[in-house]
């Protein structure tokens, strides 16, 4: 399978992508499901990289479309469900006094979310498979909330392979310009970590100010 690396004409990869190519060189679908699988764990692991290198490989007949696809879901399903467990375990109670420590952080923040999480938990598992960083974390809360574990894998797999068959194909049909499809999927990236910057921001200026108003 070494011929991945050797017809792409891109420069060779160092750092995480590098590794992550390698892995792939040498382990074919595994190797991208133990990646795309630990994305769930280490969100910087380059799963949107990943996920157009197996769609690649496929087209060069390293493995099949489908067994492409078969593979990076089962990466996100295995990952997904490690996640859970440790919430599971972790608990409510547990979770609600670990917040309630978090500075500018109180235990009704907890119950609103957990409230929200109430209404709304399958539509952000669901969609939650589909934005970076979200869908490393959107596994805690429904393991803390033990939302029925057979909903869970329906939602997450449904998710997940529709994000994954995204990446997927992409890569199958963009052949040896496959890269281009992580330039992209980086900028989405960064808007999604803009949003939550400036959501934490306001965030913490709201709470200032109520303490300073409390405090006066």
């Amino acid at each position: 399978m070494t011929f991945l690396l050797t017809s792409t004409p891109a420069e060779p990869m160092s750092g995480l992508a590098g590794w992550a190519v390698g892995l792939i060189d040498q382990l074919g679908g595994l190797g991208a499901a133990i990646i795309v699988g630990l994305d769930n764990l280490f969100p910087p692991i380059p799963s949107e990289l990943v996920l157009p290198l197996a769609g690649f490989s496929a087209s060069r007949g390293a493995f099949t479309l489908l067994g492409a696809l078969l593979w990076t879901t089962l990466g996100s399903l295995a990952g997904a469900v490690i996640v859970y467990w440790l919430g599971a375990l972790l608990g409510r109670h547990r979770t609600r006094a670990l917040v309630s420590r978090i500075p500018l952080m109180a235990s009704a923040d907890f119950d609103r979310t957990e409230a929200w999480f109430t209404r709304h938990g399958g539509k952000a598992v669901f969609l939650g498979r589909m934005v970076p960083i979200f869908r490393s974390l959107i596994s805690l809360p429904a393991g803390v909330e033990r939302m029925p574990f057979g909903r869970f894998l329906l939602l997450t797999t449904a998710g997940s392979l529709l994000w994954n068959t995204a990446f997927v194909l992409a890569g199958y049909l963009l052949g040896e310009s496959w890269s281009v499809v992580d330039r992209y999927a980086s900028v989405f990236q960064y808007l999604v970590l803009a949003a939550v910057a400036v959501a934490l921001g306001l965030f913490v200026v709201v709470r200032l100010r109520a303490r300073a108003r409390a405090g006066s």
